[in-house]
């Protein structure tokens, strides 16, 4: 097969076209693919059909994968897959109901995160032919660029704290039902620090890493100054100039690099309105 690469107008992502990824793909098509995943950030495939084997498969073509400690909602037979989902059997979740309410980046919260992630969608909610459920991408790395010179030079040597019980004590303050975290798994996630700006291990560019899911402060700042540079940094790397909306349909895979990306999902739908996608992990390395 011949490979095609179509850029996205914006500052973030490219769809692929004229690929099976059901069938293997050769060393060329592996390194063309690699690459182009570092350049977008942000990769979209249309129209497959794959099976749980094909699709680790295909991931493994970027790395190592790893398994989410969260393994209530791992695939029965391949714990490599994550199930996003808000289907229930018998009464409960078959896989993680509210991944990404909040503008976030994958894993930031572990001492070495991931180095991206890979979504196939099998159900897609709708109403009246519209997808529900569309998820943002932002480029941290054009965030960065874009962003003046004095708050470069302020944020470039800062360092933050990141925890993923962040994460669920915003849902628990919103009202919003959430996941419940055992003691153990909260005993595999403690608190880490990062910098606030990291480096694409490949391409060298710098992105703003701190996000809304999992950062909880600056390292060594007052706490209001700490907040409010915070929720400028947040607000600054979302504005639509550096973002991509993808509109999800059946047989969608769409991945993306950790990096120098964070990304949203849109929660504007419910059961009877069923979603279902498989997500892989790609291992990484610490954030410098």
């Amino acid at each position: 097969m011949t490979l095609h690469i179509e850029r996205f107008d914006g500052a973030i992502g490219a769809e692929v076209l004229d690929v099976d990824l059901a069938q293997p793909l050769d060393a060329g098509e592996r390194k063309t693919l690699i690459e182009a995943w570092s350049r977008h950030s942000v990769l979209v495939f249309r129209d497959q059909q794959v099976t749980p084997d094909q699709f680790l498969r295909y991931s493994r073509y970027f790395g190592d994968l790893e398994v989410h400690v969260l393994e209530q909602y791992l695939h029965q037979e391949h714990p490599e897959i994550l199930v996003v989902s808000n289907v229930l059997e018998n009464g409960r979740n078959i896989g993680i109901p509210d991944a990404g309410r909040y503008w976030h980046t994958d894993l930031s919260y572990l001492e070495v995160p991931s180095r991206g992630s890979i979504l196939y969608a099998m159900e897609i909610p709708e109403e009246d032919g519209t997808s529900l459920g569309n998820t943002l991408w932002a480029s941290t790395a054009a965030a960065y660029e874009a962003s003046p010179e004095s708050t470069r030079e302020r944020i470039d040597n800062l360092k933050a704290e990141y925890s993923l019980a962040k994460r669920f004590q915003k849902l628990a303050e919103d009202g919003t039902k959430h996941i419940e975290m055992s003691k153990e798994q909260q005993d595999k996630t403690p608190t880490v620090t990062h910098p606030v700006v990291r480096t694409h291990p490949e391409t060298g560019r710098r992105g703003i890493l701190v996000n809304e899911g999992h950062t909880t402060h600056i390292v060594g700042m007052p706490k209001d100054e700490s907040q409010t540079l915070l929720q400028e940094l947040w607000d600054h790397t979302t504005k639509p100039d550096f973002t991509y909306r993808h509109e999800w349909r059946v047989g969608d895979v769409v991945m993306w690099d950790n990096t120098l990306t964070q990304h949203l999902a849109i929660c504007n739908y419910a059961l009877p309105q069923r979603r279902l996608l498989h997500r892989t992990t790609v291992t990484g390395e610490r954030p410098y």
